[in-house]
């Protein structure tokens, strides 16, 4: 991983896959930011279409935003972990390829990470589908003040589109090698080696819900769910059974509660 280089700097970490679709709107979020002292470290994981020329436009206007394009499809674990070592500021940001920022998202999060002096911070941010009939759903998701490693087995409150990590205090960052889920399976390595997440109670991103998304397939994230638990976790089959229940029941009651 590179070294820090700029104290007041955050590494926006962008992986992104064929994304020619939403990467403008991703971007111009980032652009949008009231807080100006970021870098934009976007990593092509072999697109085939149009995203490359699009995130080339991009550079030759603003000189913070940075290009890496690996040669073939490896997975988003692959491209985060390929922009974290290439990443210059102390503060480490997620936003996916096709979800977005509010403009004071990254002002007032380092503020509340100031003022507390956390070094693992999330917020809150609202899911945005359009139904089957052509009409956008737009629904809050409510956050937890804190999260600590017991509370993340039971269920993933922490939206990756949201989370700041501080690497001045937080050195090691690195995603497990999976195909999906890598996110959270970092949430819980960094709180099971004692960094607890704090939450702002302010909706300031938008996580876009698409139909053919690997999260949107409720079986193909309970099965990640489980290989985070037994193989990156290395939970007893009993305790992995434990804390799927958990994940299962949550899942349910919060999908009822979106549908009302």
């Amino acid at each position: 991983m590179n070294e820090i280089k700029d104290y007041n700097l955050v590494s926006v970490i962008t992986p992104t896959y064929n994304s020619e679709t939403y990467i403008r709107e991703t971007i111009e979020s980032v652009r949008q930011q009231t807080y100006p002292h970021w870098e934009m470290v976007i990593v092509d994981d072999g697109s085939t279409d149009q995203t490359i020329s699009i995130i080339e436009e991009y550079q030759k206007e603003d000189d913070r935003i940075r290009l890496i394009a690996l040669e073939k499809n490896q997975g988003a674990a692959v491209a985060r972990n390929t922009a974290i070592e290439n990443a210059y500021g102390r503060y480490i940001a997620f936003l996916d390829s096709d979800d977005r920022w509010l403009p004071e998202k990254l002002e007032r999060q380092l503020t509340f990470m100031r003022e507390h002096d956390y070094a693992f911070t999330y917020t809150g941010y609202k899911r945005v589908q359009v139904n089957d009939e052509g009409h956008r759903i737009e629904k809050d998701v409510e956050m937890p003040e804190a999260a600590t490693y017991q509370q993340l087995l039971k269920s993933c409150v922490i939206g990756c589109l949201t989370v700041i990590l501080d690497r001045k205090k937080i050195p090691d960052i690195r995603m497990a090698n999976i195909r999906s889920r890598q996110d959270y399976a970092l949430w819980l390595n960094l709180t099971r080696r004692g960094y607890k997440a704090y939450g702002l109670q302010e909706v300031l991103a938008a996580y876009r819900v698409r139909s053919n998304s690997i999260s949107s397939n409720k079986v193909r994230m309970a099965k990640q769910n489980w290989i985070v638990y037994r193989q990156v976790e290395e939970l007893s089959f009993l305790k992995s059974l434990w804390y799927f229940a958990h994940y299962v029941f949550l899942k349910v009651k919060a999908y009822l509660n979106y549908m009302r």
